[in-house]
């Protein structure tokens, strides 16, 4: 198993930041403009797991030299199942540049884009605290 993918399933938000590059940029499947940033993309992906209920990862998907990954999951938010897939690119020093999110149906969408502007002060808190 992949060191994120056992992270996240462990809820264990250090290692998952850890992971993290400096200069990973993250982006969400609810707003157009990307997230730079190690602090602000470990504060959002906190905020996703208080929001995601039922998350499980059903498929890890790997290109052969490891530097690309991508990880299909189901989840439920607000009571709409959604699936998505993390996609994650690792730089030279094996830590994530590159964060891409993308979800569907646009109903489970809309509820994680609901969710998480709920959550968007404490996300943005968190990060300037880091």
């Amino acid at each position: 198993m992949h060191p994120f993918r056992k992270a996240v399933e462990n809820r264990d938000l250090d290692a998952v930041a850890a992971l993290l590059a400096d200069d990973v940029v993250f982006t969400s499947p609810v707003t157009f403009k990307p997230y730079p940033g190690k602090a602000i993309t470990a504060a959002i992906l906190r905020g996703v797991l208080r929001v995601f209920e039922d998350f499980t990862y059903i498929r890890e998907i790997a290109n052969p030299d490891g530097r690309d990954h991508a990880f299909v999951f189901t989840a439920t938010v607000a009571g709409k199942q959604l699936q998505g897939c993390d996609f994650l690119h690792f730089d030279d020093d094996g830590k994530i540049d590159e964060f891409t999110v993308m979800v569907r149906p646009l109903s489970g969408a809309q509820a994680l884009a609901e969710a998480m502007g709920a959550q968007f002060e404490q996300i943005a808190r968190e990060a300037a605290e880091q």
